[in-house]
């Protein structure tokens, strides 16, 4: 079944990946700096990190139905379900807990709204920051698949 913007997918990873799992672009300063902030804050979910642009990533983007050349979402993928756009950065937050699960209000925005949000962030990304980051922490290096 192909990912629609922004929408639930019941698509899952390979079973050798494990259920919860974030796709980055480890390219990305804001990506990168979310995959991190994940590693280091995650305390229920177990998240499993890939970079887009590896070859599970490029794998993952185009099992949801994703364009794995345009990069323009990460995938979160909790408990079996994939989320893309806004609702992924909200599945995030909500499993982080604690204070940071009030920042997944931006689920209750209207889906046109969230997505055109996270889309003009999206296209504008490497202009927020450097194209190359630095080495992963060590909580996300120890969590890197690929």
């Amino acid at each position: 079944m192909p990912h629609r913007e922004g929408c639930v997918s019941e698509a899952k990873p390979p079973p050798t990946l494990g259920e919860n799992l974030i796709v980055f672009d480890a390219d990305c300063i804001i990506c990168s700096r979310f995959a991190r902030f994940m590693a280091t804050h995650d305390r229920k979910a177990g998240f499993r990190f890939v970079s887009a642009r590896s070859d599970t990533g490029r794998l993952l983007y185009e099992q949801h139905g994703l364009d794995p050349d345009l990069l323009e979402t990460n995938i979160v993928i909790l408990d079996g379900r994939s989320y893309t756009k806004m609702a992924s950065f909200a599945a995030a937050m909500k499993s982080a807990g604690g204070p940071w699960a009030l920042l997944s209000v931006v689920d209750f925005l209207p889906k046109t709204i969230s997505n055109w949000l996270y889309d003009r962030i999206a296209r504008n990304r490497y202009a927020f920051g450097k194209r190359s980051c630095p080495l992963p922490s060590r909580e996300l290096k120890d969590r890197l698949i690929d």
